[in-house]
């Protein structure tokens, strides 16, 4: 590794102990004062035109959601039009988030994203952002979710019938390869992860295009083969549409999480901004570009779904309604093994490029001093990658695959996701309203919708409220207690806590300390940052 590589990605966030608001000179957050369009690149330049960052958007935010989560989110609404419903408000939520991130990238237009905005918005109590940031980023930053993916549409397509071992199996080694592949040869994943990127993308094109050729043919009559006639002049009809819908808010949160899941990555311009030519610009374009491009496949393809496979098998379909979607057009052959298999490909490209950059994430916490065994997780030694950064990423995946129920777990493993992210996602929405009123003259090239950033934060409320309003029959979209994801995702936040407050409050107050930080340079040149004990 080259020593400009072994930089730390995001600077210490040392000396937050003062308690006067940071400013965006503050050199606590390492945000520079000179203009936004030129800010210092990272150590490869400014190497990301305008077409790379859309890229950048657009591959991060179609994953595997749209091939796994419909099938869900038909069974929690109970009908096409709420289903339709959902997808509508999902959508508008998303972009509501995406606003917020927007205005943030513009006024702090520097790398890091979330950890950025909520170390300079809640500089104080000292360390407890960067601790929670940690701990969800170490204990809930899993790929567990395409792992599965991937086991269910493989063994799909050579028509197995598999065990819940096989499953969990299949899924298990599949990030076990990965974590081989790129803890031992780092290009060759690269190179990997890239190409597979590409065939993703294919299939999401296809996709919607089947819904316009779906459309096409039933425009000039030739569909009855694929749609029978009664799906248009019965199942479309408006009383049909709402039948069986179910509007338990315990229900409908669960499905909006699967939504909101599948429009992630919309601000992951905001983690690379060092990089990016003209980034306010870049920013105030791409975003909303990825989200029409993103919003438009996902209604064609959501359209492919509901007018060609019956709902009734929508609802059984759990992860596999894009099988039954190719089954029903392309035939056995084609549609139940070639496109299936596909979609596996996509799913275990997908879980490449998350470990890829979780393991530099976990590294990078180990680095700042959040993680015990710091100078061997941080570490890039002997390969030159993460190895730690690899470790601290597989063990908890390994457990969320493993675990709950074969038939539950993607569900389970989405909502995990989503809650303890609505708390962020609240955080940093009223951080925006705070660093308006603490900062109104902070230059803003862009400013969110007031009605956008207050249509968030009842949102993100209404979803954190939702698991303690019970569903009909106590069912949720598990088997199990169906706010047991709410539990665990709270449990997250509250350890994260605890450990803030055992290690900077009770322990440094019990022994007479403070804790102050000081730059060493492991035998790598990594440079890490190490959380020494000063006595008073």
């Amino acid at each position: 590794m080259e020593q400009s590589e072994r930089q730390p990605l995001l600077p210490s966030t040392g000396q937050t102990n003062n308690s006067q608001p940071l400013s965006l000179g503050d050199p606590r957050v390492g945000i520079p004062t000179e203009s936004p369009d030129s800010l210092p690149g990272s150590s490869s330049g400014k190497s990301l035109t305008w077409t790379s960052a859309y890229i950048l958007v657009v591959s991060r935010v179609i994953g595997s959601g749209i091939f796994a989560t419909p099938g869900s989110i038909v069974k929690s609404t109970g009908s096409i039009g709420l289903t339709v419903l959902v997808w509508v408000f999902g959508t508008i939520l998303a972009a509501c988030g995406m606003s917020i991130s927007m205005e943030y990238g513009c006024m702090l237009p520097r790398s890091g994203g979330d950890k950025v905005y909520l170390e300079y918005t809640y500089s104080q109590p000292r360390f407890l952002a960067s601790t929670l940031i940690a701990v969800q980023a170490v204990l809930l930053g899993f790929t567990a979710s395409n792992c599965i993916i991937f086991a269910k549409y493989t063994l799909f397509a050579f028509n197995v019938e598999p065990t819940d071992l096989q499953h969990k199996a299949l899924a298990v080694g599949l990030l076990t390869t990965i974590i081989i592949i790129h803890g031992r040869f780092l290009k060759a994943g690269i190179a990997i992860q890239n190409a597979l990127g590409w065939v993703k993308i294919f299939l999401i094109g296809a996709m919607s295009l089947t819904g316009i050729w779906v459309l096409l043919l039933r425009f000039f009559g030739n569909s009855h083969h694929i749609i029978p006639q009664e799906t248009f002049t019965t199942t479309l009809s408006w009383d049909s549409l709402w039948e069986g819908s179910n509007w338990s808010w315990a229900l409908l949160s669960t499905a909006i999480f699967k939504v909101i899941y599948s429009y992630a990555g919309l601000n992951n311009i905001n983690n690379v901004l060092n990089e990016v030519h003209n980034p306010v610009q870049t920013v105030k374009t791409v975003c909303p570009s990825a989200l029409l491009t993103a919003g438009g496949l996902y209604l064609l393809a959501n359209t492919s779904y509901l007018l060609v496979v019956p709902i009734d098998d929508i609802k059984n379909s759990g992860e596999l309604v894009a099988a039954l979607l190719f089954e029903r057009l392309f035939g056995d052959h084609i549609g139940r093994t070639l496109l299936p298999l596909a979609i596996a490909i996509s799913a275990a490209g997908n879980v490449m490029v998350v470990t890829f950059a979780h393991a530099r994430v976990n590294q990078e916490i180990a680095r700042q001093g959040f993680l015990p065994f710091q100078n061997l997780l941080s570490s890039s030694l002997p390969f030159g990658t993460p190895l730690g950064g690899l470790l601290v990423h597989y063990i908890p995946s390994v457990l969320v695959i493993s675990i709950p129920p074969q038939g539950d777990v993607y569900n389970f493993i989405l909502d995990v996701e989503g809650y303890p992210g609505q708390l962020f996602a609240l955080a940093i929405t009223v951080g925006l309203l705070i660093l308006r009123y603490r900062e109104p003259n902070r230059p803003r090239p862009f400013k969110a919708w007031l009605p956008a950033i207050w249509i968030r934060i009842v949102v993100c409320l209404a979803l954190l409220a939702a698991p303690f309003i019970p569903p009909p029959n106590w069912k949720g979209d598990v088997d199990f207690f169906y706010a047991t994801y709410a539990i665990v995702g709270i449990s997250v936040i509250l350890f994260g806590v605890l450990y803030w407050y055992i290690w900077t409050v009770f322990l440094p107050r019990r022994g007479g300390y403070t804790l102050e930080e000081t730059v060493e340079t492991l035998d790598d040149g990594t440079n890490i940052t190490k959380l020494v004990r000063s006595y008073k």
